[in-house]
């Protein structure tokens, strides 16, 4: 049973790009939940508890975080910061086995692989979250990250669990779409 200590929810609505020039309105939302990390100061073959905690959990930030977009998801992204007693594997362990399914749910879809991240740190560290687009991976308007961090967490024996999703692509994208598929 995952022990959640707090949600944290991150929207921001981008008008212009760095240097001023309007654009269409890009709506980001990240939810970041902090929780317990059950395998936290131990080694563990066995990871399938944060797999589950991955997906319950998940479920339930990916549902908040669409509700708060402005438009209809274009683009995803998870990512997680473990503590210092925990180690790296256990973040992938929560990110990946099971929590792709619940994100897709709540896009209405997704054909591309979910970009994540990964990283150790303490309290109030940041990391990039790595967003995509849901269907097409060869779309480089679409390649985009948000920072993420919470002032007090994660402790060292706590996980942050991350997921955004945005509405489009970065403001004014001029790098093209990629490779067309056939």
């Amino acid at each position: 049973m995952v022990q959640l200590r707090k949600k944290v929810f991150i929207k921001e609505v981008v008008a212009t790009d760095q240097l001023g020039k309007s654009c269409a309105p890009v709506c980001r939302v990240a939810a970041l939940a902090v929780i317990q990390n059950p395998l936290s100061g131990k080694f563990s073959e066995d990871l399938s508890e944060l797999f589950e905690i991955g997906g319950t959990l998940g479920a339930e930030l990916a549902a908040e975080a669409v509700s708060q977009l402005d438009g209809i998801p274009i683009s995803y992204g998870k990512s997680a910061i473990v503590g210092l007693n925990g180690d790296l594997e256990q973040g992938g362990a929560l990110i990946h086995p099971k929590l792709g399914a619940p994100m897709r749910a709540a896009a209405g879809g997704g054909e591309a692989v979910i970009p994540s991240n990964a990283k150790l740190g303490t309290p109030g560290c940041a990391i990039d979250l790595p967003l995509g687009h849901k269907d097409n991976p060869w779309s480089f308007d679409h390649f985009d990250t948000m920072t993420l961090s919470i002032p007090d967490a994660p402790k060292p024996d706590e996980i942050v669990l991350c997921l955004a999703y945005a509405d489009g692509g970065r403001p004014i994208p001029r790098c093209g779409t990629g490779p067309v598929k056939n």
